[in-house]
């Protein structure tokens, strides 16, 4: 690709066009901004989670959502982050399974994803999304940080010829 390719053009990277990508993340910024409009509160998947965790365990990290008036709606938020990934895999891909990878290693990844979270306290949504519109510096330097590393994953994963 030459330095004077039109950036419509970059569209023939994506397999699906640039469309849904851009729609979705249209989507993704209007609820985030709809929901700190209303609440106040920074949309954050994790945090969101672990309101929700507070309905089924006892461990105190998960039970300090048990008293905040909005844990209500932030189960209906978590419901619909995965209910909402089912209908649009069974309306457009045919299927609510559409991955070839292995069990074990979606496992893995989710745990992996989930002491990352952790570490990094807050996921990539609530970083990428929320703190860096906010220009929080602990954000912005998470997503670089985020970027850094998968990058690096990536480009180590595909030298050592490992596929799904």
């Amino acid at each position: 690709m030459s330095e004077f390719t039109p950036l419509f053009a970059l569209g023939e990277l994506f397999p699906r066009g640039i469309l849904p990508y851009l729609f979705g993340g249209l989507l993704v910024g209007l609820g985030v901004a709809v929901i700190y409009l209303a609440t106040g509160i920074i949309a954050g998947a994790s945090t969101f989670l672990e309101s929700t965790l507070s309905y089924v365990s006892d461990v105190p990290r998960y039970n300090r959502f048990k008293y905040v008036q909005s844990r209500d709606w932030r189960l209906v938020f978590t419901a619909g982050i995965v209910t909402g990934a089912a209908v649009y895999a069974v309306l457009f891909q045919g299927a609510i399974w559409t991955t070839e990878v292995q069990w074990w290693r979606l496992l893995g990844g989710g745990f992996l994803v989930g002491v990352g979270t952790r570490l990094g306290k807050g996921c990539t949504s609530g970083h990428g999304v929320c703190g860096v519109g906010s220009l929080s510096n602990t954000s912005l330097v998470n997503v670089a940080t985020f970027l850094a590393i998968a990058i690096g994953t990536a480009q180590l994963v595909q030298a050592m010829g490992v596929a799904p």
